[in-house]
């Protein structure tokens, strides 16, 4: 077996690499476990369920790392300026009618 040497970032990558790593263990685990002809239906349906767990965990740690982040930075230093009154906004509505000729 030829083994890899993983960098991480941070934490969170460490900690998703890990979950990972241990789906993929268990896949393999069920696949040795299960009888023959229900192999590929019973790996497949631990992996969408343990895949869609990871995906979930690991969006909800990053957004939880980046809240954690925008809230040590503090609130935003100040308003920004508004553009002159019109240059913004769009223009007035012509009136015209579906009906041709009218």
């Amino acid at each position: 077996m030829d083994l890899r040497e993983l960098r991480v970032n941070d934490p969170l990558e460490a900690l998703v690499v890990e979950q990972a790593l241990a789906m993929v263990r268990e896949l393999k685990q069920t696949a040795d476990a299960a009888p023959d002809g229900q192999v590929l239906a019973r790996v497949e349906t631990l992996a969408v369920t343990r895949g869609r767990e990871l995906i979930k965990r690991s969006v909800q740690a990053v957004l939880q790392q980046q809240a954690e982040e925008v809230e040590k930075r503090g609130p935003r230093a100040g308003a920004a300026p508004a553009a002159a009154r019109g240059i913004t906004a769009a223009p007035a509505r012509a009136r015209w009618s579906r009906r041709r000729g009218r």
